[in-house]
């Protein structure tokens, strides 16, 4: 069979022609009869693009057969008397060869003139076959167009899909076989397809159009793999499982003897395929089959689409309708919503006039009824006015066609009470007035009504009154529309009822004005004298007041700004004679603990033993001293005219000694014998002192040495104190320096394994770098830091600093940090660590926490959320200096701990005589760790002695000046202890 190009407006397509090897086969006999017997002829051709086509001669191997391929290939043809052969190519450009073998030799001439006729004779046929073929592929062209034209009008038809489907089956079984054929659409997102259309002689298979098939219910589909491949697939069933790698499933159905499926695309992308089958005969699919399927496949892919478009523009078209429905229902409703609200308006203006214009209230209670009829059915209204004893309930207007007379009556069940008493409007029909009538809330009165509505009258937020409308008949009901109207109604109605009654309070007023000027003349007189008296009265105020400024409103005591004023005139005074010995002093008293009398017995309590404290304090001292309240529990003492005679210091000092004395003595606050103490900082007048400010610091100063001693106490200021001050206002000044330059540095001691001397990791331990005084030992600035809050810098700069370095220096060796309590209590510490990490690019798993035990016990429930979030990302904790802290054993194995540091207390008493305590010590807290599955760490070990009793008893690890002294750079080797 030849091959025939098809050129359409929507592709190229290669379909099959007729053969024409039967009309060449007679023209060969032809050919053969004029050559006498015995001769054989063949005749080769090929078209551009064609394979080569050879017929005639006896058998493939004739030497015509033979002779004419070789021409036809521009070979040789040896040819001899008994062999006539020659090759032309025709006007159309087909190449053709013919040769022949005779029986008998030939003279020349006749020879030539065969040729002649018998290449005539063929070029006649060839252009005969050509037009066969053109003829033939016109009418396979034509039955291509009518068919797509088919798919199309299918398209725009109103039929389902199923039926149009059906319809696209019976076309493309008029252009190949196809008795057998479904349409799948495939989502490659989602790996599933669906079967669009089903048909098959043999698989029982009911296809759901609306059904999703997972790659995973079909494991070994053929469908699946051409969809994948994305490239038409022919052949026995077989044959392609083998070429795509699937294997046999008989839940797909029997095996077929041909099967064509081609894949339909859609933007370069597959989106589905279409299979057609042949159970029964073979070889009925091949190239241009295939090639026909995919143009089919293609075309019945777009009626698909228009399908698709027209039903989503008639779902829009619907959506859309819908939509316009809901919009015009709404602005209906807002045309009527508007009419009522208009209606309603006008109603107000209306009750807004009918308060200034009405003659009287009857008249305005009959329009008010007028309007309200206007909004909703009001043939039975009435108006229910409150009386001012408030127990009294009046009608002053009132319209009923059953109840012409409403007499005023004292408050009682019916529904008008009712709504009084709850405040709100009520709005009943006749069974919702049966139930208020059967659970004892109302009690009706006169003709039970079908439907009842009525609303409070509010004037000031107080419920004044009520206005109700009722109706006798079924026909006509109230809703809750009419409700939230005759509330709204109501509102105004109580502004122009309040309006109304104004006015005529307003007219009795002017009546009464004249009375009212006269008696105000009288007392006009009257009040000139009271004038005189309420000056002298803000006087004795302003005294008063003066008084308050400048005393303690509790005790009574002079205040700081008296004193401050009081120190400010003795200065004044020294400076003017100045004298070889003090000539003042002030003392600085503070309670000691009283918090703790606060907390426990109340601040009323507090403030009993404070005017207590003020009159010892006073009963104490000479009666020239100040003795002033600064706040709290905090008291001054200002001694002056200390006589130069005797010793001034001893003088004071005998003062303090006696006012703690005295303070001591016990006393009762809130039933509790209390002994009270206190502490009390002394600062003698120098000429430095500026003014009275400095003189109360430095005895504040010293006062906080008395404590720091032991409460309960006195100390003087003197120039060693105002040296350490001025030493710590100094090392405060270089610590915020050196926080900003980053001068600390992190010296790191190694922490060994005891086995094997093996060391496992480091202590980062602080250093400061002072540009004067050198390297500083955290002893040196810690405690001061604290006092100033700087310290957390201080510690967020060495966290830092030891992050870098472990991410800058590999291996598995871990580096342990100090955590302070006060890091330890910020919410957000875990986070902020775990985040510097990051930043630093560091491996949390090589970073430990150490903690102290008391730490842990501030807030249990957040320290162990902590700790587990640290744990989570690597960060272990480690509880150092353990067994000298407060340790709550039930507590304890709720924390994730990594290991106890044994503290070097215990470990240093190793070698000294109370060694079997240690022991005893440490054999506890091993016996603890073993328990909660950790291990310990034995710190501050300097003898061989010391590390080897700790590994009998159980310790693993050890860190100490044995091993080695903080450096700044890391030792990864130790030597051998």
């Amino acid at each position: 069979m030849g091959l025939q190009t098809l050129q359409s407006k929507e592709g190229v397509a290669v379909v099959p022609v007729a053969g024409t090897a039967p009309t060449a086969d007679a023209l060969l006999r032809v050919l053969r009869s004029t050559l006498g017997h015995g001769g054989d002829v063949a005749l080769s051709w090929q078209r551009d693009g064609d394979e080569a086509t050879g017929t005639g001669g006896n058998g493939a191997d004739s030497q015509a057969r033979v002779m004419a391929a070789r021409l036809l290939a521009n070979q040789p043809g040896n040819e001899g008397p008994r062999r006539i052969g020659s090759a032309w190519t025709t006007s159309d450009g087909t190449r053709v060869a013919l040769a022949a073998v005779l029986g008998e030799p030939l003279p020349q001439a006749e020879r030539h003139e065969w040729l002649d006729m018998a290449r005539g004779l063929i070029d006649t046929w060839l252009v005969a076959e050509h037009a066969l073929v053109r003829v033939h592929s016109l009418q396979k062209s034509e039955r291509l167009q009518q068919a797509l034209y088919e798919i199309a009008d299918l398209s725009g038809s109103d039929m389902d899909v199923s039926e149009m489907l059906e319809r696209i089956h019976h076309v493309v079984g008029g252009l190949m076989y196809a008795e057998n054929l479904y349409i799948v659409l495939y989502d490659e997102v989602r790996a599933t397809i669906r079967f669009l259309y089903f048909a098959d002689s043999r698989d029982p298979y009911v296809a759901d159009p609306g059904r999703e098939i997972h790659e995973r219910e079909l494991p070994n589909s053929m469908t699946f793999a051409l969809l994948k491949k994305g490239e038409a697939q022919f052949g026995p069933s077989a044959e392609i499982r083998h070429r795509l790698g699937v294997s046999r499933d008989i839940a797909h159905g029997p095996d077929s003897e041909d099967w064509l499926g081609v894949p339909i695309r859609r933007d370069d992308h597959v989106c589905g395929a279409l299979v057609v089958q042949s159970y029964e005969r073979a070889n009925v699919y091949g190239e241009e089959e295939r090639a026909l399927l995919s143009y089919v496949a293609q075309h019945i892919l777009t009626a698909l689409d228009r399908r698709r478009a027209r039903d989503e523009l008639e779902r829009r078209v619907e959506e859309r309708t819908y939509a316009l429905q809901l919009t015009n229902r709404d602005l209906q409703a807002e045309i009527v919503e508007r009419q009522r609200a208009e209606r309603l308006q006008r109603a107000l203006f209306r009750i807004a006039e009918l308060s200034i214009t009405s003659g009287s209230l009857e008249r305005f209670y009959a329009q008010i009824h007028d309007v309200v009829g206007e909004l909703l059915y009001a043939r039975n209204f009435y108006i229910a006015i409150l009386r001012d004893d408030d127990n009294t309930l009046g009608f002053p207007y009132s319209v009923d066609e059953r109840e012409p007379v409403r007499p005023t009556r004292k408050l009682g069940s019916g529904l008008t009470e009712w709504v009084i008493r709850a405040g709100k409007a009520l709005l009943a029909d006749s069974q919702r007035l049966l139930q208020l009538e059967n659970s004892g809330e109302v009690s009706p009165r006169g003709a039970m009504p079908h439907c009842w509505l009525g609303v409070p009258l509010f004037h000031e937020g107080a419920v004044v009154g009520v206005i109700a409308v009722q109706s006798y008949s079924v026909a006509i009901s109230f809703t809750r529309r009419d409700q939230e109207l005759l509330t709204f109604v109501a509102h105004h109605i109580s502004n122009g009822l309040a309006r109304k009654r104004a006015q005529d309070r307003l007219v009795a007023a002017h009546a009464d004005l004249e009375q009212r000027v006269q008696a105000r003349t009288q007392e006009l007189a009257q009040a000139n004298a009271e004038l005189l008296e309420q000056i002298g009265e803000r006087l004795r105020a302003e005294q008063r007041l003066t008084y308050q400024a400048r005393h303690d409103a509790l005790t009574g005591l002079p205040n700081r700004s008296q004193l401050l004023e009081r120190l400010g005139l003795a200065i004044s005074r020294a400076r003017q004679q100045p004298a070889a010995t003090p000539s003042f002093a002030v003392l600085f008293l503070d309670l000691d603990r009283f918090k703790l009398v606060n907390d426990s017995a109340g601040h009323s309590a507090g403030d009993h033993l404070l005017v207590e404290a003020g009159r010892r304090i006073v009963a104490a001292v000479r009666e020239d001293d100040t003795v002033a309240r600064l706040g709290g529990d905090e008291f001054a003492i200002l001694v002056e005219n200390l006589d130069e005679k005797h010793d001034s210091q001893i003088v004071v000092e005998t003062l303090a000694q006696r006012i703690l004395s005295l303070l001591s003595q016990p006393c009762w606050v809130a039933g509790r014998e209390v002994f009270p103490s206190a502490s009390i900082g002394i600062a003698f007048w120098n000429p430095r002192y500026r003014n009275g400010a400095d003189l109360l610091r430095d005895a504040d100063a010293a006062m906080y040495r008395a404590k720091a001693a032991g409460r309960d106490r006195w100390a003087i200021f003197d120039q060693a104190m105002r040296d350490q001050a001025v030493r710590i206002l100094d090392l405060e000044a270089d610590l915020r320096r050196a926080i900003n330059n980053d001068d600390f540095v992190a010296f790191y001691q190694p922490i060994i394994c005891l086995e094997s001397n093996a060391v496992v990791g480091h202590e980062a331990l602080l250093r400061w770098k002072h540009e004067r005084r050198g390297l500083l030992l955290p002893g040196e600035f810690i405690g001061m830091g604290e006092d100033c809050g700087l310290i957390e810098q201080v510690d967020w700069l060495m966290y830092r600093r030891v992050l870098r370095h472990l991410a800058a220096e590999p291996g598995d060796s871990y580096v342990s940090i100090n955590v302070s309590p006060r890091h330890f209590r910020a919410t957000d510490f875990g986070d902020r660590l775990l985040r510097l990490a990051d930043e630093a690019g560091a491996d949390p798993s090589r970073l430990r926490i150490e903690i102290t035990e008391v730490a842990l016990l501030d807030d249990i429930a957040r320290a162990i959320r902590m700790l587990h979030n640290l744990r989570e990302h690597g960060v272990l904790a480690q509880i150092d200096d353990f067994g000298t802290g407060y340790s709550a054993l039930s507590y304890l194995h709720r924390f994730p701990i990594e290991c106890l540091k044994i503290d070097r207390s215990f470990v240093a008493g190793l070698d000294a005589g109370g060694g079997q305590e240690s022991v005893a010590v440490i054999r506890a807290i091993q016996a603890l760790a073993g328990t909660l599955g950790i291990y310990t760490i034995g710190e501050g070990i300097e003898t061989g002695e010391q590390s080897r009793i700790l590994a009998e008893l159980g310790c693993t690890r050890g860190q100490g000046y044995l091993y080695g002294r903080p450096v700044e750079t890391p030792m990864y080797e130790v030597a051998a202890a």
